[in-house]
């Protein structure tokens, strides 16, 4: 290391980059170095980048200390803990230049392996493990936290915070918490006997965290989905879905177990596939429970048909759908958001579903719990679109949030009281406009109310027949409900610039972690864009007024094609020469850095400036 570099010196304001083999424990380590931050007040942006085999290869730690509560991706790495060789060139080139490079030095190294704009930070850890353990396995494990306990002193880094969390995963097993604290007062003290500490990398105590939590998408909708009313999942395993199942059925041996009986008020059946775990949701819908399943993109492309029998026999369903990086098998430990289209449209012929499009945990709750009330209300299955950032990764974010007082909406319901009097049942027959027609569970009334679920065409009576009147009659109904799902489902969220602009953005789900910063940054260039956040689909009518109070109108979204565009384009009629499309799609979580490049080099060819006096584009909204 040259010593005339300029180090950089930051506080609460970097990031720290794990480089590990998957498979060698260093996941709970690294999980600890991001909560002791959070327990220190300072917000954290995690995320973990990991193989799809079971152990091995390359895996990263990404976590963003952010004082400022920016909740996504920076871009770049201030300080690499590289403890893989293997990857060794490609993490010291990730490092910003005068940044940092923890490595164990246990074996020289030449100096080609090095950068000359980097601090190098060596510390012999295999030799203090050799030393200090014979057990092979605890050499590994150990070595992952005597790393912590360096990084506790390079960073400032309160190391109670730590021993508190370890005390809280190893409560009631003290032979193991006394071995963690020794590991990581092994690697605290060489480094404070090595090092100059801290580095010009910073932690310093904050009241910045407040009551946020810390918590993963998955875990989220799962209880949203307890909150919402369900009673019964089927799904199969399949990356990145999982934890979401797992968790439901956690959360149910909470609150869905009777208390005095001991005996489960819910259903959960792991699948033999993707085919059988969404017939029995649908058939568990049809008999009146709220169900569900958890999927990913290979498993919505099993379930059309059935999706299609639940389209055209209108039956509620939930699906989550995280999604991961596609096609075929693609990199099921990687994110995208490439599923929209064949979700929206899923199945053959024509099929429109609604989807609910979270950013964040917090929302994953609230529209795990909607999707419940929207199938049942509109009595057709609904998507809600997690990707794998959202789902596997832990978002800093608002406290959970539960109104007592809400109640299911079950929708057109006819009850046997209903029957007795006299009211005319009809299972297809829309009777006041909105396109939803009434329906009956079975076991309703003795004689009156039946009918027969089917997924070939039928009349308003649910009588068999391939009259083409009563077909268009049918499918038309089914589009004026798609036009009354437009006022249940979440609304866009519009904001103005700060400045008023002929240009805009649009975008959905996890991309608003880095938008937010982006914005921000956008506007130090004197970029200004008023926003608009995609919640779900179908489209406000306030999307189609957005874009046409704009001259140009980024769109930015993670996947290869612009599904999102094209949704736009084909839904709302709008010119596709006015949409500019932001594509980011190599399966890791898109960065502030990469949107503020992409729409600062194109907004500057557009030449989008602030308007002069004040004024907007015919139609759009004063700041």
């Amino acid at each position: 290391m040259d010593t005339r570099v300029k180090a950089i010196a930051r506080v609460n304001d970097f990031v720290v980059k794990f480089a590990n083999v998957n498979g060698s424990g260093s996941a709970s380590a690294n999980g600890l170095f991001a909560r002791a931050i959070l327990r220190m007040g300072v917000p954290v942006a995690a995320r973990n980048i990991f193989p799809s085999n079971i152990q091995g290869l390359p895996t990263w730690y990404e976590v963003r200390v952010v004082e400022a509560g920016w909740r996504g991706r920076r871009g770049g790495v201030d300080l690499m803990v590289a403890m893989n060789p293997q990857t060794w060139e490609r993490d010291v080139a990730e490092i910003e230049g005068g940044g940092y490079l923890f490595y164990d030095s246990t074996k020289p190294l030449p100096p080609s392996k090095f950068r000359e704009d980097v601090v190098a930070l060596g510390m012999p850890l295999t030799a203090i493990c050799n030393a200090t353990y014979s057990d092979p396995r605890q050499r590994q494990l150990f070595k992952n936290i005597i790393y912590l306990g360096a990084l506790s002193a390079l960073l400032g880094i309160d190391p109670a915070e730590i021993e508190r969390l370890l005390a809280e995963q190893y409560k009631g097993k003290e032979a193991l918490l006394d071995s963690n604290r020794q590991a990581l007062s092994l690697g605290r003290e060489h480094a404070l006997a090595s090092f100059e500490c801290p580095i010009g990398l910073a932690i310093e105590r904050r009241d910045a965290v407040g009551e946020r939590i810390f918590i993963d998408g998955n875990s989220a909708a799962a209880l949203g989905a307890v909150y919402g009313g369900a009673t019964v999942a089927a799904w199969y395993p399949i990356t990145p879905s999982s934890s979401l199942a797992e968790s439901f059925a956690k959360w149910c041996r909470k609150f869905r177990t009777d208390s005095a009986s001991g005996e489960a008020r819910y259903a959960i059946v792991q699948a033999e596939d993707e085919l059988a775990s969404i017939g029995m949701v649908i058939g568990a819908a049809w008999n009146g429970a709220r169900a569900f399943t958890a999927t990913s993109g290979p498993g919505i492309s099993l379930m059309q048909e059935f999706l299609g029998l639940a389209y055209f026999a209108e039956i509620p369903a939930v699906l989550f759908d995280v999604q991961r990086g596609s096609p075929s098998t693609g990199m099921p430990t990687r994110t995208q958001q490439a599923d929209l289209l064949s979700c929206a449209y899923a199945s053959h012929g024509d099929t429109k579903h609604p989807m609910l499009l979270p950013e964040d945990p917090r929302e994953c709750f609230e529209f795990g719990a909607l999707a419940f009330d929207l199938a049942d209300r509109l009595q057709t299955p609904v998507f809600v679109m997690l990707d794998l950032d959202i789902g596997m990764q832990d978002w800093l974010c608002e406290p959970l949030a539960w109104d007592d007082t809400h109640s299911m909406d079950r929708g057109k319901v006819m009850t046997a009281a209903d029957l007795d009097a006299g009211r005319d049942f009809g299972r297809y027959l829309d009777v006041d406009g909105d396109g939803i027609a009434y329906r009956t569970y079975p076991g309703t009334h003795a004689s009156k109310g039946s009918f027969f679920t089917r997924g070939t065409t039928k009349d308003r009576y649910a009588r068999y027949t391939e009259e083409g009147h009563a077909y268009v009659d049918n499918v038309q109904r089914l589009l004026r409900k798609f036009e009354t799902a437009k006022a249940l489902v979440p609304k866009p969220v519009v904001t103005s610039a700060a400045q008023p602009t002929n240009a805009g953005v649009i975008w959905f789900g996890s991309t608003g972690g880095a938008m937010a910063e982006s914005l921000a940054e956008l506007e130090r260039q004197d970029i200004h864009l008023d926003r608009l956040r995609i919640r779900a689909f179908p489209f406000d009518d306030a999307i189609v007024e957005f874009v046409a109070a704009h001259e140009h109108v980024f769109v930015v979204e993670q996947n290869r094609d612009a599904q999102l565009k094209m949704l736009l384009v084909n839904e709302c009629g709008i010119d596709p020469a006015k949409l500019t499309s932001v594509l980011h799609y190599d399966g890791t979580p898109i960065t502030e850095r990469f949107i503020t490049k992409e729409i600062g080099e194109k907004a500057r060819l557009y030449n989008v400036t602030p308007l002069a006096g004040g004024r907007r584009k015919a139609g759009g909204r004063a700041a």
